[in-house]
């Protein structure tokens, strides 16, 4: 009865052990029956250890699995595997990896820029590097590449350049043996130099500059008062603001305050000088969507001012007319031990400046009346040394009547 049962079971498709097979007498069916319920029992897990490496640019990490498999009539066969670290892993090769990128970056001495490169950044991809390695593993592949990429930092060396482009300079030139006057005019430049006009700001030269006081270093040279040259603390300061204004137009800047002095000067057009003192400011706003950076260069005998920034493609041109002349009033006398002049008789002038602007092709776009001036007639003033009556030169005066009487 035994047997007949055990050739049933294997023709079901049971595989029965050497011990069932044996098992011929009515006593032993007890084990027959619990070596085939155990034959019926599914095959038993096992468990392995395995490596995996996550390579990456700046580093690889090897983590280990574990790999699940069963032993079957067919030998090994495996059954999965777990990678129970994997998301921390990951999260820990992408921070060693990922980089924020770095901006340029500029600096401005007054006189030049300098500028520090932009790092690159670098992503890094955790979900698909994640997605990736867990599908690479179950495959049963031992390695995978953690996902990254480099990326563009918002600004570059290329677009500082690009926004510190020359706009303009302008220069006027100045006797370079007055050294007070001399003095002035640097110490201005030197105290503008470096400035850095933010987008839609304004600039006061009397703010940046300071009051022209000997205590603000500043020396006694001539200065224009009551329509003459006499001398004053800061003397000069004017020709370094008209300078500077010149530049800002020229730059596409917009003039919000300036006065013409009382007197035509030597070193600009008439309608394009600045006169500064501590009632009267020059002020000009940057119109611009980026910064204006102002450069000084003096020397023994020039100002200069250049401005830096994004050109807009527009050219800026200023334009001086002489509308008539005034002529001056009759020149004073005073008498003196020599002849000589003591000041020289000058016309004064109506005048009108102009900011012409023109597009990239050189065409004309706008003519703008800038300023419309008069400037005082100078009045002359001559020394004259007392005129001698006739016999002076040759002796007594009163001999000489004597010996005239004689004649008959």
């Amino acid at each position: 009865m035994l047997f007949t049962k055990a050739i049933s079971l294997l023709l079901a498709g049971s595989f029965l052990l050497a011990p069932c097979a044996a098992a011929e007498t009515k006593a032993a069916e007890p084990a027959a029956v619990e070596c085939a319920a155990a034959m019926r029992a599914p095959a038993k897990k096992e468990t392995e250890r395995a490596q995996f490496t996550l390579r990456s640019p700046k580093g690889d990490l090897t983590a280990e699995i574990a790999v699940f498999y069963k032993k079957g009539k067919h030998g090994i066969q495996e059954m999965g595997r777990e990678w129970v670290s994997a998301e921390s892993d990951v999260i820990a090769l992408c921070r060693l990896n990922a980089k924020d990128a770095v901006n340029a970056e500029l600096s401005f001495n007054g006189k030049s820029f300098t500028y520090i490169p932009e790092e690159k950044g670098i992503y890094c991809d955790y979900e698909h590097s994640l997605q990736n390695a867990l599908a690479a593993m179950k495959e049963g592949k031992t390695e995978a590449k953690l996902i990254t990429r480099e990326y563009a930092p918002e600004v570059t060396v290329k677009m500082l350049k690009e926004r510190t482009q020359k706009l303009s300079s302008f220069t006027t030139y100045f006797d370079g043996g007055n050294l007070p006057r001399v003095h002035n005019i640097a110490l201005a430049a030197k105290r503008i130099a470096g400035t850095v006009l933010a987008p839609h700001a304004e600039f006061s030269f009397n703010e940046r500059v300071g009051k022209r006081t000997e205590q603000n270093g500043f020396q006694v040279a001539n200065v224009i008062l009551g329509g003459e040259f006499v001398p004053g603390v800061g003397g000069g300061v004017c020709q370094a603001s008209t300078t500077l204004m010149n530049g800002a137009l020229l730059a596409g800047l917009r003039v919000t305050e300036s006065r013409p002095h009382s007197l035509p000067v030597g070193y600009v057009k008439p309608s394009l000088d600045a006169m500064v003192s501590e009632y009267s400011d020059l002020r000009f706003i940057n119109p611009y969507d980026f910064p204006v950076y102002l450069a000084a260069e003096t020397g023994t005998n020039f100002v200069r001012f250049i401005f830096y920034g994004k050109p807009n493609g527009k050219r800026y041109v200023t334009e001086s007319n002489v509308r008539y002349r005034i002529p001056p009033p009759a020149a004073e006398i005073v008498e003196g031990e020599e002849d000589k002049i003591i000041r020289a008789e000058k016309d004064g002038i109506a005048s009108e400046s102009y900011l012409l602007v023109y597009d990239n092709r050189g065409s004309l776009i706008s003519r703008t009346l800038f300023r419309r001036d008069t400037y005082a007639a100078q009045q002359g003033k001559f020394q004259t040394a007392p005129k001698q009556e006739e016999g002076e030169e040759n002796g007594d005066t009163e001999n000489s009547q004597e010996k005239n009487s004689e004649i008959p």
